[in-house]
């Protein structure tokens, strides 16, 4: 069986191939750094440091890290097409982001998301999913896995899963190739569709996200639930978030799951349903299909009572919330030292500031958007 990218260059941790058991399954690479304080092989053992717990006494138990803040579309509500991206020197390294992350899973974080920008068009990604694993092998993770464009998934969906990955998400607005191109201005359609395809027969769990766009998707939001409910793909819609200047006003695309909810129970039985992967999204059954339906409302229904989410940018930047301003540098402390006591102290005085929630608003009578920066610089 031909070696992988990540393991014929052995980039994080610089841990040897192995070779695949008669079974075919890859093992996950055990490298040689420590495990983190609160990780033993057994299982998890009581942390050394404390949870981080914000002033409203929520536990931060996810990290999202945005590996990039590239990507290879430019989708119409995310980003300007004339993007001007950082310089790679002021990004940090993928050890670096890997010891970000060890230090959050010291601290209570039981999953961690990747994102971007298009977190899988980071040179040598696969060497940090890699890395990472260890905490799923150890048990100080629960969850590994990234949100995608889906693109590059055709590469990268089975080395994923031998990483521990099991479970995706893949953007995807339309299923009409003229409006993809149209929405992210350089997809390919057929690409995300194969990539998709790919990461179901590595056994991952795809959910498909869908951002609702008025007079863009709003008629194919249907079409698209029975189209992935028919794969054994569960659906979430997202409401357009006030982030960062673009050339169409916001309030032009902006569709309230309100009524996008109200036309689907119109054809359909919704049954509230109680899963939850973690983040924002509140689930229906549809009855007809068996599938879920996730609605992310940060417009219409604030869902920041119970956040649990923090998001750490490419350049070490700490976002306590999306929608605030408010953030603190983790490199200049990781930097500083080898010693993680320094980076401990800045996580703990950026988690006492963590605010109880957002302010985003859309209206025609505010000119700009609530917050400055495009997603793909916070991460999705």
């Amino acid at each position: 069986m031909p070696m992988s990218p990540a393991q014929r260059n052995g980039r994080v941790g610089d841990a040897p191939p192995q070779t695949p058991p008669p079974n075919g399954q890859m093992p996950i690479v055990l490298l040689d750094s420590p495990l983190p304080d609160n990780a033993t092989k057994s299982g998890i053992a009581p942390l050394a440091r404390p949870v981080l717990t914000d002033p409203f006494g929520r536990d931060i138990s996810y990290l999202r890290i945005s590996v990039t803040d590239r990507c290879d579309f430019r989708c119409v509500y995310c980003m300007s097409e004339d993007m001007t991206f950082l310089p790679k020197r002021d990004l940090l390294t993928l050890e670096e982001i890997d010891r970000l992350a060890t230090a959050f899973i010291a601290r209570g974080t039981r999953k961690l998301r990747l994102t971007g920008g298009e977190p899988l068009v980071r040179r040598d990604v696969m060497s940090l999913f890699r890395s990472l694993s260890r905490h799923l092998t150890s048990g100080a993770l629960e969850e590994l896995t990234l949100t995608t464009n889906g693109s590059l998934l055709d590469r990268y969906a089975q080395e994923l899963a031998d990483y521990g990955v099991r479970r995706i998400n893949v953007s995807l607005d339309t299923l009409d190739p003229d409006k993809f191109r149209q929405i992210t201005r350089w997809g390919d359609l057929d690409k995300v569709l194969g990539g998709i395809e790919a990461a179901r027969q590595a056994g991952m769990r795809v959910k498909i996200n869908a951002v609702a766009l008025k007079g863009v998707n709003e008629d194919e939001i249907e079409s698209l639930m029975n189209w992935a409910h028919g794969l054994g793909m569960d659906l979430t819609l997202i409401e357009v978030m006030p982030l960062g200047e673009i050339e169409p006003g916001r309030i032009d695309q902006f569709l309230p799951l309100s009524v996008v909810r109200a036309r689907l129970m119109d054809r359909y039985n919704l049954v509230e349903d109680p899963y939850r992967t973690g983040g924002p999204a509140r689930y229906v059954r549809v009855q007809e299909t068996g599938g879920l339906i996730g609605f992310i409302t940060p417009m219409t229904h604030n869902f920041c009572e119970s956040c649990n989410r923090v998001r750490l940018t490419c350049t070490g930047t700490l976002y306590m919330c999306l929608g605030q301003e408010d953030a603190a540098d983790l490199r200049a402390p990781l930097r500083a030292s080898a010693d993680d006591a320094l980076l401990h102290r800045a996580m703990e005085e950026a988690i006492a500031r963590k605010p109880k929630g957002h302010d985003f608003v859309i209206d025609r009578r505010r000119a700009k958007p609530a917050v400055g920066r495009h997603m793909s610089v916070t991460g999705g």
